[in-house]
């Protein structure tokens, strides 16, 4: 390794947006709004990227998509906006509505495998439509005014390199600011090894950022693919569910893990944005697929596992987290 690579520590800019360091927050489809995003701020991410929005939503102005898909908070920036599509100027469209919103940053997704994304010709299916996909990139800096960023994956099935070939071309021919590159086959998931090293040859290739991700399932995961494959910074997604506290071990906040009133007391301030967000009861009901990714933080029983679960109401979920965060005996 050169001596003169730099640390995840170190700040660099994505199309001369400053950040602050090389520990990301990657986009998380149905959860990335603006409390996850402003919680991985706040624990030390350099920078958060939105779940997916459609660029569609945007364009026929969806009232709900933009009511809360398009809600930033002031101590998130800088924060890019995540857009799916398959038409470039309802992209165009999308990332102009998303720069007025706010946003300092467009990406956009050609990575995403799930069936119902790829089948519309969006996601991981533009890897099969490399011209599209170019058009797409072009329209969202044309309509944003903004960086481009695109995150894709390697391929659509194991061995293709589709993806490697169209970040290539991504970066030199419409002029994309950065790449995010998730070294797995589209049919794969989350399955098998990330080809860390086909993810070096690209940072290889490329003048501008390549950020890594997959596999980045713990610090230490995050550290060994950052080393391994030569990117410019790291982009955690599952690893920081429940666990924002990896922001803080990546960029020398943090050596051990926290404590559980810590865990507790994150754990009730999700509780209080969620509620701010959408209302008590929806964010009761949108909390559900939250609070497992706590369980263990918080040391619950099978019984306040259950219970959180079936809980009636938020102020029921409260009393259950706070228990855990002053333990009965402890003063």
């Amino acid at each position: 390794m050169s001596a003169t690579r730099p640390d995840l520590t170190d700040p660099f800019e994505i199309g001369g947006v400053p950040i602050a360091n090389r520990v990301l927050l990657a986009p998380l489809a149905g959860i990335g709004n603006w409390f996850v995003r402003l919680q991985a701020k706040r624990h030390g991410a350099g920078l958060a990227v939105s779940e997916m929005v459609s660029s569609f939503a945007l364009h026929y102005r969806n009232e709900r998509t933009l009511r809360e898909l398009l809600v930033l908070h002031p101590d998130e920036h800088p924060v890019s906006i995540q857009l799916f599509g398959h038409d470039a100027e309802v992209m165009r469209s999308g990332a102009e509505i998303a720069a007025a919103a706010g946003a300092d940053l467009i990406d956009i997704n050609m990575g995403c495998p799930v069936p119902k994304v790829r089948k519309t010709g969006a996601g991981a299916q533009l890897l099969r439509d490399p011209e599209l996909a170019l058009d797409l990139a072009r329209a969202a800096r044309e309509g944003s005014g903004l960086p481009v960023t695109v995150k894709l994956r390697s391929g659509i099935s194991p061995g293709d390199r589709s993806g490697f070939d169209l970040a290539i071309r991504l970066a030199e021919e419409a002029g994309v600011s950065a790449i995010g590159f998730h070294p797995r086959a589209a049919t794969k998931g989350h399955a098998g090894k990330p080809d860390y090293a086909l993810t070096r040859e690209l940072a290889d290739r490329l003048d501008v950022p390549v950020i890594v991700s997959g596999g980045l399932s713990s610090a230490e995961a995050a550290r060994r693919a950052y080393e391994e494959s030569g990117a410019d910074a790291v982009m955690i997604a599952r690893g920081s569910l429940g666990n924002p506290w990896v922001f803080e071990e990546l960029t020398g906040r943090r050596e051990g893990p926290p404590s559980q009133a810590e865990v507790a007391s994150e754990l009730l301030w999700v509780v209080d944005r969620a509620e701010e967000h959408l209302g008590a009861e929806r964010a009761h009901r949108y909390l559900r697929k939250f609070y497992p990714w706590y369980f263990e933080g918080i040391g619950a029983s099978k019984q306040v596992r259950d219970e959180l679960q079936r809980s009636a109401d938020l102020n029921r979920a409260r009393e259950l987290i706070e228990a855990a965060r002053t333990p009965v005996g402890v003063a």
